[in-house]
């Protein structure tokens, strides 16, 4: 029957007097959607029902035209529908992964609208709150977007403003960061509808540790990152966070942080294991990198995003680092309508919803490629061999 698949065995069990109905959750795919996120939100779920051997909970794929979606590790995942009005008391999640921007188009669009209007609550896993955006269901909203992708978010939609949380929740409307804060999420869920008992239990099933809250930050403090608590080196990395489009003099930044130039080197050397400076122009190569992959903004553009005078100036220090040109760079991904030469050379008010979003005016960047100061991790490992390809995760 179709309903066994919600009730799978297992040999650890939980007792729970209930005999209501199930909840329902319908999660709609994008292309390219992230494997993990997906799965780490289906799995609490099944855990419940297993548990309890009670069809607690019901959950339903869908695509935009009910085809196959593949995600962004290339693996297809079959959908038991395409868009379709939902029951009233379902809730829906947009599932997306990388190049949120290009994934969506006007149908999704539409249908998160008129599930709205339906009193359907439609949430967001990773990058589904691109879709949720442009679809007007995050004005007035507390809600977050995975990390990697603020500052492309920061861009397109500048009027909002992601939190740095795992999850959120603000009057029925769920968003989380991706990985493995989908299942935060989803226990937080299970918790308020079944109680924390049984969420405990499904996570000792998953073995997963509850984040403590919702407001738990997806990435560490940059002083854990570092070993260091020196107030004037981690003050210095959020300045330069702060101003990545018009780049700070580092005798500015010293003087910020009541420092001396002299002394800015040493902490970033014996820190970072870097200059300042080097530090300074990763951290907008870095912002140039994401906004390449994630929006549809031109390289001039996206030059000036990054603080970088001039798009010849840009792409040569871009490929000094990344050994390949912005322009081939872009050509590699396939889900682009038209090329970069045509984007430079002929703004087209007709591209994407992205491309409408982002203008050609660029907003002022208010922080970093990352919603807090944690790019150090990454940082640290940089500059890649020549060969390397940056990939997106």
């Amino acid at each position: 029957m179709q309903y066994q698949r919600f009730l799978p065995k297992g040999a650890a069990s939980f007792s729970l007097d209930y005999d209501g109905p199930p909840k329902k959750f319908s999660f709609l795919l994008l292309p390219n959607t992230t494997l993990l996120a997906f799965s780490a939100a289906i799995e609490p779920l099944r855990m419940a029902n297993q548990l309890t051997r009670k069809r607690l909970f019901e959950w339903y794929v869908m695509s935009t035209d009910g085809d196959p979606v593949v995600c962004s590790n290339g693996i297809s995942i079959g959908a038991d529908s395409g868009l379709q009005v939902l029951e009233r008391g379902s809730t829906a999640f947009v599932c997306s992964g990388t190049e949120p921007a290009l994934a969506c188009d006007n149908r999704v669009l539409g249908w998160i609208r008129r599930q709205r209007l339906h009193g359907i609550s439609v949430g967001g896993i990773c990058t589904g709150a691109f879709a949720l955006a442009e679809a007007g269901a995050l004005d007035g909203r507390r809600f977050t977007v995975h990390w990697e992708n603020v500052p492309s978010f920061r861009e397109l939609f500048p009027e909002l403003e992601p939190t740095r949380n795992l999850y959120e929740t603000d009057r029925g409307l769920r968003t989380c960061g991706g990985g493995h804060a989908a299942t935060d999420m989803m226990l937080e869920i299970i918790e308020e509808t079944y109680g924390s008992l049984l969420a405990t239990s499904v996570a000792d099933m998953c073995l997963h540790k509850r984040a403590t809250v919702g407001m738990t930050r997806q990435v560490s403090a940059v002083s854990a990152v570092l070993g260091s608590r020196n107030k004037k080196l981690t003050s210095a990395i959020r300045i330069m966070q702060e101003n990545l489009e018009e780049p700070l003099e580092m005798e500015e930044i010293a003087r910020r942080v009541a420092a001396s130039r002299r002394q800015l080197e040493r902490l970033y050397q014996k820190h970072v294991g870097r200059s300042p400076w080097q530090f300074y122009f990763q951290l907008r190569l870095e912002r140039a990198y994401s906004l390449l992959n994630e929006t549809d903004m031109s390289v001039r553009e996206i030059a000036i995003a990054s603080g970088f005078g001039n798009a010849q100036h840009f792409a040569r220090q871009f490929k000094r680092m990344f050994a390949i040109s912005p322009h081939s760079y872009r050509k590699t991904w396939t889900l682009g309508t038209k090329s970069d030469q045509v984007r430079d050379s002929e703004p087209n008010p007709d591209r994407s919803f992205v491309a409408k979003k982002s203008r050609v005016k660029v907003s002022p960047c208010e922080t970093s490629m990352v919603a807090g100061l944690d790019v150090i991790a990454a940082l640290m490992m940089w500059p890649p061999p020549p060969t390397a390809s940056m990939c997106p995760r």
